[in-house]
């Protein structure tokens, strides 16, 4: 973060925070490497919570600086004009992703909203807050596609999926996650858009030993598949995805779609493409969902690959191939 750096930094937060959005956004992406010195350095406005997470050490030297930059920003009229009432930076390279409460009283639990629905954070306790902003436009894909499906969503997380889809006149959701206190939040998320917890299902288990349980509730008229790329004993994206892609067919409904996911900087979506090829040939291509315009990459492989695959001849009016 050498200091022209952090000028553009600060360039982008003061433009950004004169009218900050009216939901949750991501304000800055220097990780998708158009800003040369910023690229470990990401800041989302989280409606009245300014995060600032830094994904790799800088010199003690750089570090003084951005909070120096950091505290002259709450200063100015901007942030007063925002709204913005905390501010804090997480040390995302450290095991523990430290957080740091620059501004305001501490925050652990925080409710935001998008595209009309709330989610609640978990703020200074662990490495993910809950929601990936990046996947805004997969969720309102979902929410737009789910009237009277059912859906299964796998590596569920926090449910946000779930919670677009049942907002959408989903008929049934299954959610699948081997961390089952992240299936309690999504369960609070549900709550929080009153929505009937009768017609969503959550299995705290590890997918690979579950497909009788997945297979029972079946078959689905949606997959979703947004796993991590690492997740040490359980899944490896180069080793396991090809596993999931092959159980696909069983799982689905004759009309059936998939919306599978990559968030590996690494890999572009022809491992995907290839991948259903390959393993579930029934299924076609469809289209790349769009990135959000605030996640901007050099390289359009390198960020959030969203792809949809449909049963061959049941492509919908108005889907269109994209690459």
């Amino acid at each position: 973060m050498h200091p022209d750096a952090l000028a553009t930094l600060q360039q982008h937060l003061t433009t950004a925070l004169a009218s900050p959005p009216a939901e949750a956004r991501r304000l800055f992406h220097g990780r998708g490497r158009c800003w040369e010195g910023l690229e470990h350095v990401t800041v989302d406005w989280l409606q009245g919570v300014v995060l600032v997470s830094l994904f790799r050490e800088p010199p003690t030297a750089e570090l003084d600086a951005l909070r120096m930059l950091l505290s002259s920003l709450t200063q100015g009229a901007g942030w007063q004009a925002s709204g913005a009432h905390s501010l804090l930076l997480q040390h995302r390279y450290l095991p523990d992703s430290r957080m740091e409460q620059l501004l305001g009283e501490p925050v652990e639990e925080w409710v935001i909203s998008e595209n009309g629905l709330r989610y609640k954070l978990d703020l200074g306790i662990k490495q993910n807050n809950g929601l990936f902003l990046d996947m805004r436009y997969g969720r309102r894909w979902v929410q737009e596609q789910a009237r009277g499906l059912r859906v299964l969503n796998l590596f569920a997380y926090t449910c946000g999926f779930s919670v677009a889809a049942l907002a959408g006149g989903a008929e049934h959701v299954v959610n699948l996650d081997m961390a089952r206190a992240a299936l309690s939040r999504g369960r609070d998320n549900h709550r929080l858009n009153e929505h009937d917890l009768s017609r969503v299902s959550f299995l705290g288990h590890e997918l690979f030993k579950s497909w009788g349980k997945i297979r029972k509730s079946g078959p689905y008229d949606l997959v979703i598949v947004d796993p991590p790329s690492f997740q040490k004993g359980s899944f490896a994206l180069d080793r396991d995805y090809q596993k999931i892609l092959r159980r696909l067919p069983e799982l689905l409904t004759a009309n059936g779609r998939v919306l599978a996911c990559i968030n590996d900087p690494d890999t572009g979506p022809d491992f995907l493409i290839q991948g259903i090829a390959a393993e579930a040939p029934e299924l076609v291509f469809v289209q790349r969902l769009e990135n959000p315009p605030e996640f901007p990459d050099i390289s359009p492989d390198s960020g959030l690959k969203a792809l949809v695959f449909e049963r061959s001849g049941t492509r919908l009016a108005g889907d269109r191939d994209e690459t």
